[in-house]
């Protein structure tokens, strides 16, 4: 089977492509994921980054990302020009990751394998593509083969513009890295957020939210983390934040460990990893109801206490009210809301997932 991507880089889907990636092959499948070389770093941007201090570092010649470093048999497109048929090996199956790699594909012959599209966004929110871009999008929905999504809601998006059939399959989290044990509140309350420039991450929200939060907890401690460059004089970052840009995997789950609460702000998400990473380590998450949050932080469907907090969009002051809520539970409350985000995030793992991802993937193979 091959994945084809638009680009290797640290987004979150360039992340769950790598963990199927690497699961199916250990299954025995013959894996290989093909992308695109993306350009350096603009100067302009190097110029700005560095006036910070330093001098201006050399444009990298490949841009990093998730693929780094694992020993997948990961072939790069020079130049960051459109792949053809003739890059990609015979295969039994073709996963497309995105928009336009679901395009590329037309035309191309069937040895390279069934064409199953693989949705992780409603990729109409990313960007503020203009109107032709949107029919692009739409008309690459409409297509007559298969679609695995990654929440319910892209599926329902697909479906209303005529596409076909759609598949579930929620992301998980690998309960081998990114686990903690059961503990109390921090000694000094702690929130955490994934610190990025990304308008549609709402990290305009999340900040406004922690302005209001500290006039009635002064002492509230932020840590975040995130690919953004942030210099500790980031006027975007509250004052005092701990930040760690790009820190390695196994340090993450230390992070969110760290805090009472961790903050999921976005206005548009295709599912939100960090929901089910931060609830792993057993913090629970207050959040925004985008991708898979309503699912993951509502009361569950049979009833009982939810093991996270809704918020409405847009709304800081609402945020700041459930983070002066949750820093200040008592400790036994605070405990019972921790063990319900890490009871739920136990229920999505990767071997599940891998599972459903295999079976339909073999269900378009015998097409």
């Amino acid at each position: 089977m091959t994945f084809l991507l638009k680009r290797s880089d640290f987004s979150g889907g360039v992340r769950v492509v790598r963990t199927y990636a690497e699961r199916l092959r250990a299954r025995g499948h013959r894996v290989v994921v093909v992308s695109c070389e993306q350009p350096p770093e603009p100067l302009r941007r190097r110029i700005k980054r560095a006036a910070t201090g330093g001098g201006i570092a050399p444009a990298p010649r490949r841009v990093p990302g998730h693929l780094d470093g694992c020993d997948l048999d990961h072939r790069v497109i020079p130049g960051g020009r459109t792949p053809s048929a003739d890059d990609v090996p015979d295969a039994d199956v073709l996963v497309t990751t995105w928009w336009e790699t679901a395009e590329w594909v037309r035309g191309w012959p069937a040895r390279v394998g069934r064409v199953v599209d693989f949705v992780q966004h409603d990729e109409r929110a990313i960007g503020n593509p203009d109107a032709a871009t949107r029919a692009r999008i739409e008309a690459v929905w409409r297509e007559d083969r298969p679609k695995i999504v990654v929440a319910g809601w892209i599926g329902r998006a697909i479906e209303a513009e005529g596409g076909g059939r759609v598949v579930p399959v929620p992301n998980a989290v690998d309960t081998d890295l990114f686990h903690a044990p059961p503990r109390g509140k921090q000694p000094v309350p702690t929130v955490g957020f994934m610190h990025t420039h990304a308008a549609f991450k709402g990290p305009d929200v999340m900040m406004r939210a922690i302005a209001i939060a500290r006039a009635a907890v002064p002492d509230l401690r932020v840590r975040a983390f995130g690919h953004a460059d942030a210099p500790a004089s980031d006027p975007d970052l509250p004052a005092g934040t701990v930040y760690r840009r790009q820190p390695p995997q196994r340090e993450i789950p230390a992070v969110y460990a760290g805090c009472d609460a961790w903050l999921f702000g976005s206005r548009c998400e295709g599912f939100g990893l960090p929901i089910l990473e931060a609830m792993a380590c057993r913090t629970p998450v207050i959040g925004t109801p985008a991708g898979a949050a309503p699912e993951l932080l509502g009361p569950p469907p049979g009833g009982g206490e939810p093991a996270g907090v809704l918020v409405a969009m847009e709304d800081p002051d609402a945020m700041a009210a459930a983070i002066v809520r949750t820093v200040r539970l008592e400790e036994a409350a605070w405990r019972a809301l921790s063990g319900r985000a890490h009871a739920v995030a136990a229920g999505y793992t990767w071997e599940q997932a891998t599972d459903r991802f295999e079976t339909e993937l073999r269900a378009a193979a015998k097409a």
